[in-house]
């Protein structure tokens, strides 16, 4: 009896098959490929790898920090100012009533509706329907005539479920403690199955409360943990008083805020890396702020007295005081970051290469 060999698998047919019957289903893969600076290069290198990227669109990214923690800062002034610097349309969610027009505008942010529209919503509910509407839309233009979006929702902690109206209207303040978290949760998932193979992004604050667990200080984010592991990127925010002049020497009074950043979830490069950056309330926040403590921390500075020393890759030796090397004087800081991916591809190869020693018997 012959053996008939056996008919190759078709996978082009099986990939036409699949994505004709489960609808909404995307083949390949969804790497980002546009990215929104957060405004300061350290926070960007610790959520990205890369001291350009900040956020990128295509995932869910959540700010979640207390009041003032300087998460509206980054999240509705500097992220939506840089995505409309790259031709990204912003879909802005204000669910607190407090974005005023005039404080977009002093960050830089473009308030016309050609590039910026503004909704106030309440509803957990509300906000998912609009995302979903848009989508549907979004689905029927041609690829070439898809805009880049994104969705900025300030914040997820202030919105309510129908629960939450009805007990008020009843005269019950509880709240709705059982939905809301799940509610969230789903809130979240929806969008990062809806937006990853689209290239539109949603970035959201959040907000956080103290910790009753001995063994795990660290504040919790509101949604529990169901909520952080639908986010695609979680960035954990701390209030500090920041007493500084701007010349960075100490003084009595409060001129601006400490936000300690922790990244608690990233794939792009290491979790829970931290960064304490300031934002005084005169100036705004630097671009370099935390810099210098970052590459102290990396050892790329090092200590010699009273002065920070780098050796660049070409054995060139910067030596600075610490206020001239946070001031950048010189250019100093944009060596260093100009310098890193170089040196850390160089360590890869280094650490790569196989031993070529002869070894003696």
């Amino acid at each position: 009896m012959e053996n008939k060999l056996a008919k190759p698998f078709d996978i082009s047919k099986f990939r036409k098959d699949i994505t004709k019957s489960i609808e909404g289903l995307s083949v390949g893969f969804n790497d980002p490929t546009d990215w929104i600076s957060t405004g300061n290069y350290a926070l960007n290198y610790l959520i990205s790898g890369d001291f350009n990227k900040g956020v990128p669109l295509g995932k869910v990214t959540v700010f979640a920090g207390e009041s003032g923690a300087g998460k509206s800062y980054i999240c509705s002034g500097n992220l939506i100012k840089h995505a409309q610097e790259q031709g990204i349309y912003v879909v802005l969610i204000d669910s607190e009533n407090a974005l005023d027009e005039d404080w977009l505008h002093n960050l830089g942010v473009d308030t016309d509706e050609s590039k910026l529209l503004k909704l106030n919503m309440a509803m957990i509910d509300e906000v998912g329907k609009t995302i979903s509407m848009f989508v549907k839309d979004y689905k029927q233009l041609p690829e070439s005539d898809r805009p880049k979006v994104l969705f900025v929702v300030d914040s997820l902690g202030m919105l309510l479920t129908p629960t939450d109206v009805n007990q008020f209207e009843a005269g019950d303040m509880k709240g709705d403690m059982g939905r809301k978290p799940k509610a969230l949760t789903a809130l979240v998932r929806n969008c990062v199955n809806m937006f990853g193979s689209l290239g539109i992004g949603l970035v959201a604050t959040n907000h956080t409360y103290a910790s009753q667990d001995m063994f795990d200080p660290d504040d919790k984010i509101s949604g529990g943990q169901g909520f952080v592991y639908a986010s695609s990127i979680v960035v954990a925010m701390k209030k500090m008083k920041l007493k500084e002049d701007e010349d960075g020497n100490k003084v009595s009074e409060v001129n601006g805020i400490r936000a300690g950043c922790k990244i608690m979830k990233t794939r792009y490069a290491k979790p829970f890396e931290g960064v304490q950056v300031k934002i005084p309330y005169k100036t705004g926040m630097s671009p370099y702020s935390g810099l210098v403590d970052l590459a102290e921390k990396n050892e790329l500075l090092k200590k010699e007295g009273n002065s920070l020393v780098y050796t660049t890759l070409d054995g060139e030796v910067i030596k600075k005081f610490r206020k001239a090397w946070e001031a950048n004087t010189d250019g100093c800081l944009d060596t260093v970051m100009k310098d890193l991916p170089l040196r850390t591809a160089k360590q890869e190869i280094s650490t790569d290469e196989p031993d070529t020693e002869e070894t003696s018997e």
